[in-house]
């Protein structure tokens, strides 16, 4: 079996995991819910949660108390796209080969399907630690979900991506606002896994510096798609970045050199996990695999 079928395989398990905390579409605040599910339930590469997943095994974990974080993190991670795309921001109108959810359901209800997924992140996962009381781990992976989401993490790269916009920039605040916007979900991500396993202090510090290396060479990658992806193969408008003059590694080192980048990055990350006492060699395949990406 190759890398791309084991994907497949594996994005399939993690499908079944997380679509079973979505909720019922019913009631007077039905049209919200729809807009937040047909959101989540777009595809996508899963990749937040297979990260924490293969983490979480990486070390023993073979529980079930990794999966409400994992729904939860990909709820995150499709506000946050949701919120992207809006026309006061990036203003998008594909996302996954499929139209938005602002231009779907009006950019109103985008912004509620949004603070929606937000909220119910949380809920997903308080209502699984009440089952996990005695479990000091799980409270320490909440705190690290919600760092990595709030003004520490993703929000507060957005904002400075936002202030940014139509300014040039320098390579310290890109990589401030690829660390946050990008890695910082990434990071909460492969550490939720690690903490729930129950990794010491000195593996927790080498998987948080492999994701950190992972999260700005997949962003990067992702200004590469933006310059010389196809639309019809990454499923969303090329040339996104250039029309919102934002500045990127392409537009400050080149594309040869953002190449250079992703390649050194990665080597970096992987070097670090192959240090570690345990292994899980799927782990490693799907992170060179995602890293170069076509899409």
């Amino acid at each position: 079996m190759n890398i791309k079928e084991k994907i497949s395989e594996r994005t399939v398990e993690v499908e079944a995991i997380i679509t079973g905390y979505l909720p019922e579409e019913s009631g007077y605040q039905k049209t919200v819910i729809e807009a937040m599910n047909y959101s989540f339930l777009a595809g996508g590469k899963r990749l937040r949660p297979m990260l924490m997943q293969e983490t979480y095994r990486l070390f023993g974990g073979c529980g079930r108390i990794v999966e409400p974080f994992m729904a939860a993190i990909e709820m995150i991670h499709t506000y946050s796209l949701i919120h992207d795309d809006l026309p006061a921001l990036d203003n998008d109108d594909y996302r996954r080969g499929r139209k938005t959810t602002h231009v779907v359901y009006g950019e109103a209800m985008g912004i509620l399907a949004g603070d929606g997924l937000l909220n119910l992140a949380y809920e997903t996962v308080l209502n699984a630690l009440e089952q996990e009381q005695e479990n000091p781990r799980a409270a320490e992976a909440l705190r690290i979900l919600a760092r990595g989401a709030g003004i520490y993490g993703m929000l507060g790269g957005q904002v400075a991506d936002v202030e940014a916009e139509g300014e040039t920039i320098d390579q310290d605040k890109l990589d401030f606002i690829y660390d946050r916007k990008t890695g910082a979900l990434i990071e909460s991500s492969m550490l939720i896994g690690a903490v729930l396993a129950g990794a010491d202090d000195s593996q927790k510090d080498m998987i948080a510096r492999a994701a950190v290396d992972v999260g700005l060479a997949f962003q990067i990658q992702d200004d590469i798609l933006d310059v010389a992806g196809d639309q019809a193969v990454i499923g969303k408008p090329v040339g996104s970045d250039e029309k919102n003059q934002k500045t990127t590694y392409v537009t400050l080192r080149g594309l040869e050199a953002a190449s250079e980048d992703v390649e050194r990055l990665s080597k970096r990350a992987i070097d670090v996990l192959r240090q570690l006492p345990v292994q899980n060699d799927f782990l490693i395949e799907l992170l060179k695999y995602l890293i170069r990406r076509e899409k």
